[in-house]
């Protein structure tokens, strides 16, 4: 379970795995996918990685991900206990960007931290951007 207080988040994480280069969230729209290939939450060493949808007209678990801030907190349940973070950076990037930057996104090298994604800037048709939120763990 993720939950993220000041947007009123509590959504089911359900385990994924990435299909042809792609990270594809659930599809009931409530639950978050945890990217299974990368660090598991609460690791010591790499990202731990969660993508959820954002539904242009309301009902996605992380539809309004853009408004956290450096500071929130996002604690997230496991079957190993509770992990919280405090968000240190929130990035809006064109797709194109995206792209390019998955490589240090996705990084496993790195001391333990959480990545969120989901997309942003819906254009009547797709959506143009995605949404990175990095948080640390707390002491």
């Amino acid at each position: 379970m993720v939950a993220i207080q000041r947007l009123g988040v509590s959504a089911p994480v359900v385990a994924i795995r990435a299909e042809q280069g792609s990270l594809t969230p659930p599809g009931n729209p409530r639950k978050v996918g945890w990217w299974s290939e990368g660090a598991l939450p609460g690791a010591a060493q790499g990202s731990a990685v969660i993508t959820g949808h954002t539904v242009h007209d309301g009902g996605g678990a992380f539809d309004d991900l853009e408004q956290l801030r450096a500071g929130d907190v996002v604690v997230l349940s496991t079957s190993r206990g509770t992990v919280n973070y405090r968000v240190t950076g929130v990035t809006t990037y064109r797709k194109q960007a995206f792209a390019r930057s998955a490589a240090a996104v996705f990084d496993q090298s790195g001391p333990g931290r959480l990545v969120l994604i989901t997309c942003e800037d819906w254009n009547g048709k797709v959506y143009l951007s995605n949404v990175v939120v990095v948080a640390q763990p707390m002491a």
